[in-house]
């Protein structure tokens, strides 16, 4: 019994929507999931008191000569260059996938030496084309833009990444010399110290041991001194190696206090995360997989070429250059019927891929919250330390001078006096330490918010 034409068609047409409802009947639409999870967050934690809106990480820090060598360390660092290079290979592959759109035109000309013929001319031009009837090749093209939009999210976080980590640097010499010159005080009150308990062990007023207890005082802080040093010319050397290059003119306007750091606004969380690059690079990947899923999927399906080709033959190149042609049309329909199993494995393995950018895409967006969460209660954790040690230091500096007055007067030994002063400075290095660790957390605060600079 032979079957309609009309039914065939219907039959095939059935068949092919019950392969593509296949694919996405019992599949799971994880962009949706991904944009619902990121809408879950409502608010933040914790409230900010003195926060300022800023849309760029150098808004946070207004120096000239640190934006002039974060713009300069974006057209230098190796690393970034090397990321900017991706994107670029992202979008050479992007083309590459437009032109499996595009008819395919190939030519050619042979030659033949035949015993009795002699020597004849072949010429040939052939146009090829893959009809795209299941839009199989413009979810590849889709699949390939959404790799340059996560290429483009990589670049941008590797470029706001290296912008803070030189501010970080920025900060870091700041924070070396002013503890350089906590040290180079506290040697110079120690050295007095000294000279004084020396002057009053020659007349008669003093021991020899509280000169040895100030000699052995004095020689630790130069031993803590030469260490600072040597970490002064390392946080040099860093930046010099973020920048990718020695701009001696750059690092000679980084001044020995610290700038002001604002700290920056918190908004809805759903606002301050769709600003950072690595979920956005997550998300853009869930698309990309779920593009190529469909591909998987359609591969399934029969595909239609359509192929015209112009022919001459003559016994001469020029007879030979289609000055009569013969033409051809062929149109191929093939459709897959057994290939091992493979195309179905392709299928599976494209969904875990898809599914495993979700996962992916939700660790990400965990970490972003954490991120933000710790960043905004180790600001006011840090604003308090610093408040406190402003307090003790103030009542250490007060009791220093009580002590110094009372050594001179004979009414407490020398151990007392380098006691409290050790205290002192000890203080002044903490309250030092503690001031640049909150002001580098508003600059992680700012990265954990979004913020970055522009491409």
């Amino acid at each position: 019994m032979t079957l309609p034409s009309e039914f065939k068609v219907s039959l095939v047409s059935l068949m092919m929507l019950g392969i593509t409802g296949c694919s996405t009947a019992d599949g799971v639409n994880f962009q949706q999931t991904a944009q619902t999870s990121r809408a879950e967050y409502q608010t933040w934690s914790y409230q900010q008191t003195d926060a300022a809106r800023a849309s760029q990480l150098t808004d946070l820090v207004a120096i000239p000569a640190l934006t002039q060598m974060v713009n300069d360390a974006i057209s230098r660092n190796p690393s970034l260059q090397q990321t900017a290079l991706a994107l670029q290979i992202a979008y050479a592959q992007e083309n590459l996938a437009v032109g499996d759109q595009l008819p395919e035109l190939s030519a050619g000309f042979s030659g033949k030496r035949e015993e009795n013929n002699g020597i004849s001319y072949t010429t040939d031009l052939t146009v090829s084309w893959e009809l795209d009837l299941w839009q199989k090749i413009s979810d590849s093209v889709n699949a390939a833009q959404m790799d340059v939009a996560t290429s483009q999210a990589t670049y941008q976080a590797a470029q706001d990444a290296l912008v803070a980590n030189i501010m970080r640097a920025w900060l870091q010499i700041n924070l070396r010399q002013q503890l350089l010159a906590i040290e180079s005080e506290r040697l110079t009150v120690l050295e007095n110290n000294e000279t004084f308990i020396l002057e009053r062990y020659r007349v008669g007023l003093g021991q020899l041991e509280e000169l040895d207890n100030a000699r052995s005082s004095s020689a630790q802080t130069k031993a803590t001194l030469a260490e600072y040093q040597e970490l002064l010319a390392k946080e040099y050397r860093t930046l010099k190696q973020l920048l990718g290059r020695n701009p001696e003119s750059f690092l000679s306007n980084i001044e020995q206090h610290f700038p002001e750091v604002l700290e920056p606004l918190a908004t809805l969380p759903e606002q301050d995360l769709g600003r950072r690059p690595d979920l956005q690079g997550a998300y853009y990947t869930i698309l990309a997989e779920q593009y190529r899923t469909s591909v998987a999927y359609k591969a399934l399906l029969p595909s239609i070429n359509l192929s015209a080709s112009l022919t001459d033959i003559g016994s001469s190149p020029s007879d030979a250059l289609l000055t009569s042609p013969a033409w051809g049309l062929l149109g191929q329909l093939t459709a897959p019927l057994f290939q091992g199993g493979k195309l179905r494995a392709q299928v599976d393995i494209a969904e875990l891929t898809a599914e495993q950018s979700y996962w992916a895409y939700q660790e990400t967006l965990l970490n972003a919250v954490t991120e933000v969460e710790n960043t905004l209660g180790q600001e006011q954790s840090l604003e308090r330390r610093q408040q406190y040690l402003g307090e003790a230091l103030g009542s250490a500096s007060r009791s220093v001078a009580n002590y110094q007055t009372k050594y001179r007067q004979g009414l407490v030994d020398i151990l007392d006096l380098l006691s409290v002063q050790q205290q002192t400075f000890d203080l002044q290095s903490q309250l030092v330490q503690v001031t640049y660790n909150r002001l580098v957390n508003r600059i992680d605060l700012g990265l954990a918010l979004g913020l970055g600079v522009s491409s």
